[in-house]
């Protein structure tokens, strides 16, 4: 009792989990009882169930398991969160349920899954359930097959999927227990009843007698079709709905209730048949013997017949049944050939359309068989391919053979376009391709062959049924009355496939087989399903038509034309009488009259009485006839000639004028066009005729007719009219080709008048047709096609006006979605009217084999001969025979620059072919798709950019139709998916609706979700709010359904979050709207404030217009995918201004700074993962990739502009980069390498506005950057340096001398060794004036920076500079000779030994060119205004304009700022403003009072200030800093001594201690200065040279011994201070001087307390970058050696200074140094030296901060760094050591392991480390070390010469040496200064015995 007294307290949830099941029991009941009682669904008491009903369902206790069932079905029904637990329970119940003995237990448990199901989830149910049929036990196998007739019996086919039941029954049929086999009868009958015969397929294997009795069963099924009845939670509407019926008449309900139509295709498994094919069948089927070609057949026939084929490449055995159809002579293999390819066709369905385009052609050719075997079979095979195509795709290929010369072949193409027409939706039949049918038809209408007949009026009837009478009839006014009758009367007969009327079968068409939409199964021919279009949508067709009701005005192009009068030639005599019935006698009689007067009065009375006439009264022939009486059109009283064309104009207006009436007065007009008095009225008649005739027969008449005149302004003028013209009517209906034969006619004209007018007519046109129109033009004289060109570029960006006139002048009452589909159809019209080239002749079989061949080289060269014949075809149709084929094959190519140019073919077809690329959509457009998949990105760039020209020419709903994009989403492939998915998001946005077979992409999407890529999953998710927009949250949410539980939940959190941010769908007059060649313009006030004229604006106003097209002309802020949708007219919709997002705030940041983002793209283009930068002129590929890789990093509206075709938009961008220069420093550094490679594009433009100011940008750039101690990456210098040479042989002066200021600014941001070759390289160009240019910049490096700056070695380069010396331009060779010349100045006579053997005549110029150059004075610094820029360092504070630098305003203000170093081009020539006297301003001189005048000093070479400069010290200071950096060397020294004086202040202020480092850079400037040009002139003082190296060392050390002076010193300052003193050091001309031995003294103790005061993370920071400098040339150089001791002296001083390091810091400069000297590299050294000097740094940093280092890598972002693995193994490797006191240094080491560390293992005799002692005798690197004095002589005399001087000139670097000897323990120093090489020999030895 205790026991059950304590259970029977416990909760609810409690009791259902104990282990009595008594308790259980209560549970179950009590949980039974609180479920009945809850109302709320939502309650949270459901919650605490939730994880409980999976084990209500498995209890195992018979009579608890009732009560747990019974309290699980009230737990589904009424619980909210029950469709969570729907897996766990299903198969409970299957498992544990249905094996019971009990029929109740049974039964709750079908309730159970019943519920589920109406709770809506039905698609988990039926997997369980059809895992159960499976289980062994036939008891379960039963139960469930009974719940699946339950399911299916009340909820219906709808909610509940037969499809894979369905294949499962043949198995349940051949089950042993008879009661399975019976219920799956049951269950086969119930699923008879809801899809009829489409299940008959799939049990005709099953046993005959099974079958026999279900035939008998079925044949019992009622008539009608079932209802379910019971209903979804969703689905409580359809329920009221279904008993409000019941409630109504019965029979009403019989009557209406029809047979869902299913189609058996579904339920049936793809076979696969290409593998079981004969191996010999292909040989076969080419044999000679028909018998072997017919065993062939034969052994196919039957593989193809299955009802269901497995997709796969079909290609190979499709073009062999097109040769047997089209080449083989015996009929009967024809006949099974044909057949073999309908039964494919039927299998494969809609994947057979990729081959259709094969087929079709060859089909229609061979219905020249008269058999009537051939005729029937070649009949079912063209039908079965149909329906796997659409209409568009066929016509090309119908209307190709209606012009055949066999009427055979006529008949039965008309019969074939007839019968697909009647399968084809009305909606799927636009206007152009009705008109091309009814013209092909009506040619055939009249034919002599009676049969040919009849099926032109069978297709013109159908046309009629189908389209309707209103599309129809315009195209039919010239048919007599009985034959349109005819027409009409077979268009009531005609049945339209799922309509309600049956054709009466005419003799012409008796033969013929009705394809139906699909195809049907074999078992039951005659069943049918129901195609798209409807009876009901046909009777709104036809009611529409049969309305009589007339259109409005614009709908429809064709109005015009329907309106045309017809009207037959009358006699002279007749129109006088029809004249004379409506005109007054005495008018008719003046007419001829003599008597110009009267003649006037007879016209005025004609006119006054034509004005009143009513329309239909009108004789319009018979009165413009009366006026071509005598004079007639030679009338020559101008007055009573403008009366007539008036009178022309009025009766074209007022009257039906007919065509026969404009034809008697149209050669009258155009002889007056050109007439100075009557030109206008006659112009204005002429447009009256246009309107009353339509605008395109008018023009073809006028313009033939004009040039047949002599008359040159008469042609001039009616061109004039015709570009008019075409603005006020549009370009509908154009004979395009027609025009362009009469222009091309008009530029050949040797009168100007008619050029300008041609030209101008074009640009009208260019506006309609946009680029194609180019093409007819590209053969013209060059001079013409620049003014064509000219003409062009005034057009581009501008939209055609919207007609005013003609059958378009009311468009603009047009709804939006009849806008939009009449700017389609007017698109396809004006592609219609473009002449185009048939091809296929062209690729021959042979091209075709050559695309396929083996070799690759030959088939890139038939891929070659495919580009040509396209480009010079220019304009192609879409039939091109074998080439899709050919080209899909290459698209796999295992070569994928073969890959590349394909892609490249198939967009330039796409070009060329226009809209009529659609059809090859499937055959050629999936696989570009897939090839999306392709690891390279270039290849996947190829092929979005071919999309994108695709989509632009056949639109993106074709790409929609089918499941190839749904398979292709399916791949597992992370690169296609993403690519895919971003495609499809783009294009998807800009449609306004999409076909119904887009739903099927939505599954893989959501598998896309889920993918391991994030990149992948990143796309689907910004897809998905794109998709939702066509295909609504309802059905997305639906598809989700289907997915497992916890995918699903995933995927509707997504939904939810995407349902939020779905965009609105894109309407017609958005800018999703087609191109602008359709679309209306941007008027009125809201209009584009269009940029003035460039061409009109002199350079210098560049600026200004800059400002003022900013301020007025905010940039456009166009859609991305806008460029995309450029259509053929190549022009873009203007949109209006108004408020909107033209007129967003652009004052934002537009550079984003993204981490690590141009280091991924310097990996990427380094692994060629995309392009690289380098071509000779900017292609499409480049510029799209840039274009992808500036989205993240700039803002949307700056792109635009960047990449916007007109110049204006460019000039706009760089004014908004020169504005945010400065605020966004850190973002435009951090995308520097993409913003230097736009400029390189810009200097490919022809606009020098554009040019001047992308050089002025760029100016300001790297003056930005030199501030900033920026080093130029060696990807950002490739890709822009040698670009920027090119601008230096521009032909303006102003470009090439802004070209050389950049590239002298390149030299602070980017060595100068490193700039050399790209200047070597610009010295072999073809243009004279950029060798000479390259030449001179080539002198100024080597006068700056020395010899040693020739790259790879000086006598290589100076070589190859020395033959310009021979050059034909006497530029070039003044600029070589000159370049080495300043050589001379340097290295002497050994130039000669350098530049090797010259000609006798080259070396004579040499030789007095230099005797000239010792005659002429030193060169001095204001020659080379290059050199200048090379030399400074400007450190402009807040750069704006660049003009600032060069105007006197900008220096007098420079002086009350704090001191920047800004030395202009010509310091001479600014020197001199600063003498120049500031313009006076007028003012009133009677009030003036005396002025003290300051003395003027003429003879300084400096001009004092006209203010006291003691006032300010900061103007003292920086007068002091402008001093030292003057050429005068006495200046500089004064200046230099005021300084030290200043800084050995005791507490300097803050304005000098803001000046260090504009202190070193002027110093250092005057230091270089000695070198590059004091010591090579011999007329400068030795002595003062001495004391000017004497005041620069003083006031440098000046600086570092003030601590707080020496902390301000920046990195960049350092190296140059470090790099200026070493190159005093290994500068033997310093030795020369009297005083050198006191400079290297100074220099010593200078670098002394430069390395001990200075901040120690600069210090050696810049002592690794001069090394790495330093080894560019693989050699150990004297100056590397200097360098590499300083950083041993500094590595001494690390123990004391660690804590103040910025460790991250100096590890970043490691690893850069590492990156770029691997240890392969620094292994090719002459020796160790730089290997260990790197090594002993780590080891040190290593052990003084042991494994915290790793915490210092931040600042280093490369993941394959191998700094990161070398501190590891340093770590590893002294982890390992024992804690033992070492000999010399005191502190704990290994040095066993620690040599092994840096490559030489000491053994345990210490003999390697001897060894290594000896070494570094033998490299001198132990030699000559002193200890005294530099003076003392040495006791170590051996070694080489360098060495000494070395040692010499760094006594402070002496004891470094020891430090090399005992490398092994870098972290400490050698304990007494005193130690000798012995000392060191006898540590060691110590060292061994205590080891």
């Amino acid at each position: 009792m205790t026991d059950e007294s304590d259970w029977e307290k416990l909760p609810v949830e409690q009791k259902c989990e104990h282990k009595v099941w008594k308790a259980r029991l209560q549970g179950y009941e009590d949980a039974l009882k609180l479920f009945q009682r809850i109302d709320d669904d939502k309650s949270p008491e459901w919650g605490k169930f939730l994880g409980l009903i999976k084990n209500f369902v498995k209890e195992s206790n018979a009579v608890a398991q009732l009560r747990s069932l019974e309290a699980a079905l009230a737990f589904i029904e009424k619980a909210h969160v029950a469709t969570r637990t729907v897996g766990e329970v299903v198969s409970g119940v299957v498992n544990k349920v249905f094996n019971q003995p009990k029929a109740r237990a049974k039964e709750l448990g079908s309730d159970i899954c019943l519920m589920y199901i109406e709770i809506e989830k039905a698609d988990v149910v039926q997997e369980e359930l059809i895992k159960g049929l499976d289980n062994k036990n036939p008891k379960i196998v039963l139960a469930c097959v009974e719940v699946i007739r339950r399911a299916l019996s009340e909820f219906g086919l709808k909610n509940f999927s037969v499809k894979p039941i369905v294949k499962l029954l043949p198995k349940l049929f051949e089950s042993r227990e008879k009661a399975v086999r019976d219920e799956a009868k049951l269950l086969a009958v119930e699923i008879y009843k809801w899809i009829r015969d489409a299940l008959r397929p799939s049990l005709q294997n099953i046993n005959a007698l099974q079958l026999k009795e279900l035939e008998e069963e079925w044949a019992k099924v009622p008539q009608g079709a079932p209802r379910q009845n019971r209903f979804l939670r969703s689905q409580q509407e359809l329920r009221e709905q279904q008993q409000v019926e019941a409630a109504g008449d019965e029979d009403d309900n019989e009557t209406e209730d029809l047979p869902q139509q299913v189609d058996s295709y579904e339920f049936l498994d793809p076979v696969e048949i290409l593998s079981k094919l004969p191996k010999d069948f292909y040989e076969k089927i080419e044999a000679k013997k028909w018998q072997e070609r017919k065993e062939a057949l034969e052994a196919l026939e039957p593989l193809a017949k299955n009802p269901k084929l497995e997709q796969g490449d079909y290609g190979d055995l499709v073009r062999a049944l097109k040769k047997v159809i089209g080449k083989d002579s015996n009929v009967l293999l024809v006949a099974l050939a044909a057949k073999c390819v309908a039964a494919l066709a039927s299998g494969l369905r809609k994947k057979f359309g990729i081959y259709a385009g094969q087929v079709v052609p060859t089909i229609l050719e061979k219905f020249k068989e008269k058999k009537a075997l051939v005729v029937q079979a070649l009949q079912e095979a063209i039908d079965a391919v149909f329906l796997s195509t659409t209409l568009q795709n066929v016509t090309e290929d119908v209307l190709a053979v209606m012009d055949n010369k066999n009427p055979s072949v006529k008949q039965q193409a008309s019969l074939f376009l007839a019968r697909s027409i009647r399968v084809t939706s009305p909606a799927v039949v636009p206007k152009p391709l009705v008109k091309s049918f009814c013209a092909a038809a009506l040619k055939q209408v009249n034919d002599s062959a009676p049969e040919v007949r009849d099926a032109a009026f069978d297709v013109l009837a159908t046309l009629m049924t189908v389209a309707g009478e209103k599309a129809v009839n315009p195209f039919l006014a010239d048919l007599d009355k009985t034959k349109l009758d005819k027409i009409k009367e077979l268009a009531d007969k005609v049945e339209v496939i799922g309509g309600k009327k049956k054709a009466a079968p005419t003799q012409s068409s008796a033969s013929t087989v009705q394809p139906a939409p699909e195809a049907p199964p074999p078992a039951q021919p005659k069943k049918t399903p129901l195609p798209k279009t409807t009876n009901v949508a046909t009777k709104k067709t036809k009611a529409k038509a049969a309305a009589g009701a007339r259109p409005p005005a614009g709908k429809g192009k064709n109005v015009a034309e329907a309106k045309e009068v017809l009207e037959t030639e009358l006699s002279m005599e007749v129109c006088e009488e029809k004249a004379a019935a409506v005109l007054p006698s005495s008018c008719v009689q003046q007419l001829d009259s003599s008597n110009w007067k009267e003649r006037l009065a007879g016209m005025e009375e004609f006119l006054q009485t034509v004005e009143k006439i009513d329309r239909s009264e009108m004789p319009c022939q018979a009165l413009v006839r009366m006026l071509s009486r005598k004079p007639g059109w030679k009338e020559t009283n101008f007055q009573v000639m403008q009366l007539k064309l008036q009178v022309v104009a009025v009766v074209a207006q007022r009257g039906n004028f007919s065509t026969t009436s404009a034809s008697a007065v149209l050669e009258g007009l155009v002889d007056k066009v050109g007439d100075i008095k009557c030109g206008g009225k006659a112009k204005e008649a002429l447009t009256a005729i246009g309107e009353a005739c339509t605008l395109p027969w008018t023009a073809e008449q006028v313009v033939s007719i004009a040039f047949t005149q002599k008359n040159p302004k008469i042609q001039a003028e009616t061109l004039s009219w015709l570009a008019n013209a075409i603005k006020e009517f549009g370009f509908s209906g154009m004979n395009v080709k027609a025009f362009i034969s009469h222009v091309k006619t008009g530029l050949k004209a040797t009168n100007p008048a008619i050029r300008t007018a041609a030209i101008s007519l074009l640009g009208v046109m260019y506006l309609y047709m946009g680029s194609p129109l180019r093409m007819f033009f590209e053969d013209e004289k060059a001079a013409l096609v620049t003014q064509i060109d000219a003409e062009f570029q005034k057009m581009q960006g501008q939209a055609p006006p919207a007609p005013t006139r003609g059958s378009a002048k009311g468009r603009e009452g047009q709804v939006e979605g009849e806008e939009a589909e009449k700017q389609d159809e007017e698109e396809d019209d004006v592609a219609d009217m473009l002449p185009r080239t048939d091809i296929s002749d062209k690729i021959t079989g042979e091209m075709v084999e050559n695309i396929g061949d083996k070799n690759w080289k030959v088939r890139k060269e038939g891929l070659d001969q495919v580009a040509a014949v396209i480009s010079e075809a220019k304009l192609i149709q879409p039939t091109v025979g074998e080439l899709p084929n050919a080209l899909k094959g290459r698209l796999n190519d295992s070569n994928k620059i073969l890959v590349q140019q394909t892609l490249s073919i198939l967009q330039q077809m796409a070009v060329a072919m226009g809209p009529g690329i659609q059809q090859h959509i499937k055959p050629l457009g999936i696989p570009v798709i897939t090839v999306l998949g392709d690891s390279k990105n270039m290849v996947r760039a190829a092929a979005l950019a071919t999309l994108k020209a695709w989509v632009e020419q056949t639109g993106m709903k074709k790409w929609l139709e089918g499941e190839e994009l749904s398979e292709e989403l399916r791949k597992e492939n992370p690169f296609l998916r993403q690519e895919l998915l971003g495609w499809l998001a783009e294009n998807l946005a800009t449609l306004r609706s999409v076909p119904a077979d887009a739903l099927l992409c939505v599954g893989p999407l959501y598998a896309c979700l889920e993918d391991r890529n994030a990149d992948v999953r990143k796309k689907a998710q910004d897809a998905l709010p794109v998709f939702m927009t066509h295909l609504g949250f309802d059905k997305m949410k639906k598809a989700a359904g289907k997915l497992k539980p916890a995918s699903k939940d995933q995927v509707l959190v997504l939904l939810e979050k995407a349902r939020s941010i779905m965009p609105a769908k894109p309407t017609a007059s958005g800018p999703t709207s087609k191109p602008a060649a359709s679309g209306p313009p941007a008027s009125g006030p809201t209009a584009k404030l269009e940029p003035k004229d460039p061409a009109k604006s002199s350079p210098a106003a560049t600026a200004q217009l800059d400002s003022e097209t900013a301020d007025k002309c905010p940039p456009k802020n166009t859609k991305p995918t806008e460029e995309a949708k450029k259509g053929k007219s190549g022009v873009v919709l203007k949109k209006p201004s108004g408020k909107g997002k033209d007129e967003e705030d652009h004052s934002g940041p537009i550079f984003t700074l993204i981490p690590n983002k141009k280091e991924l793209r310097v990996k990427e283009e380094k692994s060629l993962k995309i392009l690289k930068w380098n071509f000779g002129s900017p292609q499409d590929e480049y510029v799209e990739q840039l274009k992808a890789q500036m989205v993240p990093c700039v803002v949307k509206w700056l792109q635009e502009e960047l990449f916007h075709q007109d110049f204006h938009h460019h000039i706009k961008a760089i004014a908004a980069m020169i504005e945010r220069l400065e605020a966004d420093n850190d973002a435009i550094v951090s995308c520097l390498d993409l913003i230097l490679k736009w400029f390189t594009l810009r200097f490919f433009d022809t606009n020098t506005s554009v040019l001047m100011k992308a050089l002025e940008f760029l100016k300001l750039l790297f003056l930005s950057l030199s501030e900033q101690k920026y080093h130029l990456s060696d990807l950002e210098a490739s890709s822009f340096i040698p670009y920027l040479i090119l601008k230096m042989g521009e032909s303006k002066d102003v470009v090439r001398k802004d070209a050389r200021a950049i590239l002298g600014m390149l030299c602070k941001v980017y060595p100068s060794s490193k700039i050399f070759p790209y200047v070597m390289d610009g010295t072999k160009s073809k243009n004279s004036k950029q060798r000479a240019e390259c030449l001179e910049e080539l002198g100024c490096l080597i006068e700056l920076c020395g010899v040693s700056v020739c790259q790879p070695t000086a006598a290589k380069a100076l070589k190859s500079i020395a033959v310009h010396i021979g050059d034909r331009d006497a530029s070039v060779r003044n600029a070589a000779l000159k370049t080495i010349v300043v050589v001379y100045n340097i290295s002497g006579e050994q130039v000669y030994k350098l530049i090797g053997n010259l000609p006798d005549k080259d070396m004579s110029m040499l030789e007095e060119r230099i005797k000239r150059s010792g005659k002429d004075s030193a060169p001095s610094l204001t020659d080379k205004a290059p050199s200048t820029s090379l030399l400074c360092k400007p450190t402009v504070d807040k750069p704006t304009k660049l003009g600032l630098l060069q105007t006197q305003s900008a220096l007098v203000q420079a002086t009350h700022q704090e001191f920047s170093l800004d030395l202009p081009e010509d310091l001479e020539s600014n020197l001199s403003v600063l003498k120049e006297l500031p313009e006076l301003e007028d003012c009133n001189l009677d009030n003036l009072e005396p002025l003290d005048v300051p003395e003027f000093k003429t003879n300084s070479r400096f001009f004092a200030p006209v203010y006291n400069i003691d006032a300010d010290p900061a103007v003292r200071i920086n007068m002091l800093l402008s001093k030292i950096a003057f050429e005068d060397i006495h200046t500089s020294m004064d200046a230099l001594i005021q300084m030290t004086k200043e800084f050995g202040k005791k507490g300097c202020s803050e304005v000098v201690v803001k000046t260090v480092n504009p202190f070193l850079n002027a110093a250092l400037f005057q230091l270089r200065l000695i070198h590059s040009s004091h010591l090579a002139n011999r007329r400068v003082s030795r002595r003062d040279l001495s004391k000017l190296y004497c005041c620069i060392t003083t006031s440098f050390s000046s600086v570092f011994e003030s601590e707080v002076l020496a902390q301000q010193a920046s990195s960049g300052a350092l190296k140059d201070l470090i790099e200026g003193m070493l190159t005093v050091l290994s500068d033997k001309r310093v030795n020369e001087l009297s005083d050198g031995a006191e400079v290297i003294r100074s220099v010593n103790k200078l670098m002394g307390l430069l390395l001990l005061k200075a901040d120690q993370t600069n210090v050696l920071g810049a002592l690794l970058v001069l090394l790495q400098d330093a080894l560019q040339n693989n050699t150990i150089s004297e100056f590397s050696d200097l360098v590499m001791k300083c950083i041993w002296r500094v590595t001494r001083f690390l123990p004391d200074i660690i804590a103040t390091l910025n460790l991250d810091r100096i590890l970043l400069d490691i690893h850069n140094f590492m990156a770029v000297y691997t240890k392969e590299k620094l292994r090719q050294f002459p020796n160790s030296l730089p290997q260990r000097t790197l090594k002993t740094l780590i080891i040190t940093l290593c052990r003084l901060t042991g494994p915290k280092i790793m915490e210092h890598l931040t600042l280093v972002q490369d993941e394959f760094s191998t700094l990161e693995t070398t501190l590891k193994n340093v770590l590893k490797s002294q982890g390992l050591m024992p804690a033992k006191e070492n000999v010399i240094s005191g502190t704990s080491c290994n040095p066993e392991k620690q040599q092994e560390h840096h490559g030489l293992k000491v053994s345990g005799s210490g003999v390697n480390l001897e060894k290594r002692i000896v070494l570094q005798e033998h490299h001198g690197l132990t030699k000559n070390m002193r200890l005294e004095e530099a003076d003392k002589p040495s006791s170590h005399t051996s070694g080489p010469a360098s060495s000494v001087n070395i040692d010499n000139k760094l006594p402070f670097l002496l004891q470094d040496n020891q430090a090399l000897a005992c490398s092994q323990n870098p972290a400490t120093s050698v304990s007494k200064s005193t130690a000798t090489l012995d000392d060191i020999k006898r540590r060691l030895q110590l060292l061994k015995q205590g080891r």
